[in-house]
């Protein structure tokens, strides 16, 4: 069967999908082991056959697909030749790494040579022309610039809390202002990713605080509908969105000043996965140094009751009157060390389950697809805040207590840990855990859609 044959029966199937596509037009079989579009992302799919619907009658006839073919195909040979600089006919892990230098993009020996393998289907660790053009021939990548971007580049998107380490990006990258538009719109996204689970985030720090009463997941939402209205499940959402600009911004200006200590003298060395923990972590906890007071501030509006409060600045003004200063860093330190195993786990997760799918399923495609890495991200992200809950929980509670002056105790983060294992059992380290999780597909689901919206409307390539 053809290729054309092939995108024939599935287009007939009622498939909109492009399948069993051989570079050569023609000789691949049902049997064939070269890799096929069922395993290319569907966006992919669709992005052939945009760009090669010329006479936009929304069809792919014979003549656009081979004229397709043969484009893509000069494209490729052009990166080709100029990831060869020895013109032997193959590229090796050197020339991976020196063509992505060149671009700006650093990485070791190791991520170079998981690159070729993902390609290099003869196992002779080197990749010939052959290999380059069924890898790439059914994705929608130009230049080295764009094949670069993929290496690189992961999602940035906020599911719920903010991703532990930032993205990299490469020198041209940040002289192009390209960096601060993607941090413009995953902050975007963030925001609205933040108002349309507002409800179920209110409702969590509720439980997290009350829930020791025996409220249950309705009835915490039920008593602050009664209390407030509809609109007190908003409670503390301006703060929230508030703080994702600063906290973004402050934490990727860290990172890079933290790669750089960390790399020392090697000047343009890629970090390892480890060095990339130890720096996120550390930006992390410097940016939550930096904004800690809105955090305390957050938890407070989140949790006040009818006219308790006129707004930030009176919240503001009401606990360092009656507080002090202090009161805008209690939970500090349970909150910066949630950061250790939240990041971790993120990291390692995200890395274990990308590399997974790559190794398994990226014989079909140089690109593993957007949802695949939303997928990874939300994964990566819930296990790392499961780790870390209980830490977040005795940090709120602590950010909730009231001044002493109003005759509530005062509980140190072991305090807090005792009193909660002694009345409640292990499981109340989890209160609130269930609004948490059920925000995550919605967090992901809005995030993921605005984000998009935004890059396009900022100019940023996806």
């Amino acid at each position: 069967m053809t290729i054309w044959d092939c995108l024939h029966s599935k287009k007939n199937a009622g498939l909109n999908t492009l399948g069993c596509f051989d570079p050569a037009v023609g000789n691949q079989t049902a049997g064939s082991k070269q890799p096929n579009c069922w395993d290319c992302p569907y966006f992919t799919q669709h992005w052939i056959v945009r760009v090669s619907d010329t006479n936009h009658d929304g069809q792919l006839d014979f003549k656009e697909f081979t004229q397709y073919l043969r484009t893509h195909e000069k494209e490729l040979r052009l990166m080709f030749h100029s990831l060869d600089r020895n013109n032997d006919g193959h590229i090796d892990v050197a020339e991976i790494q020196l063509s992505l230098h060149s671009l700006g993009v650093n990485v070791s020996t190791e991520q170079a040579s998981r690159i070729l393998q993902s390609i290099d289907r003869d196992g002779t660790m080197t990749i010939d022309w052959s290999e380059w053009r069924d890898h790439f021939l059914f994705n929608p990548l130009h230049n080295m610039e764009d094949i670069a971007h993929y290496w690189k580049h992961s999602l940035m998107l906020d599911i719920g809390e903010q991703l532990t380490v930032p993205d990299e990006f490469s020198e041209k990258e940040r002289r192009s202002g390209v960096v601060w538009r993607q941090l413009v719109a995953g902050a975007m996204a963030g925001a609205v990713s933040r108002t349309g689970t507002a409800p179920l985030d209110r409702l969590k720090v509720f439980l997290q605080v009350h829930g020791s009463n025996g409220v249950s997941l309705l009835g915490g939402l039920r008593g602050m509908v009664q209390e407030g209205g509809l609109r007190s499940l908003w409670r503390g959402n301006g703060i929230n969105v508030l703080k994702i600009a600063p906290e973004s911004a402050i934490k990727f200006m860290a990172y890079e000043q933290i790669k750089w200590l960390i790399r020392g003298s090697k000047e343009g060395a890629s970090l390892r996965v480890q060095e990339r923990f130890i720096a996120g972590s550390l930006a992390g906890a410097t940016a939550q140094t930096i904004i800690y007071p809105m955090e305390v501030l957050k938890t407070r509006l989140t949790l006040r009751k009818t006219g308790q409060y006129s707004g930030m600045a009176d919240c503001a003004k009401q606990i360092l009157r009656k507080e002090g200063l202090r009161a805008f860093y209690k939970g500090y330190v349970p909150n910066t060390l949630g950061i250790i195993p939240y990041a971790g786990i993120d990291l390692a997760v995200y890395e274990t389950l990308k590399n997974a799918w790559l190794q398994r399923y990226c014989m079909g495609s140089a690109d593993p697809g957007v949802l695949v890495l939303l997928g990874c991200g939300t994964v990566s992200s819930t296990c790392g805040q499961l780790a870390s809950y209980p830490l977040a929980l005795i940090r709120t509670r602590m950010q909730a207590q009231a001044s002493a002056l109003d005759g509530a105790p005062q509980l140190s983060m072991v305090g807090q840990f005792k009193h909660i294992v002694s009345h409640e059992g292990v499981p109340g380290l989890y209160r609130g855990i269930a609004p948490n999780f059920l925000k995550v597909i919605p967090a992901v689901s809005i995030s993921y859609v605005v984000y998009e919206h935004m890059k396009k409307a900022l100019g940023v390539g996806s």
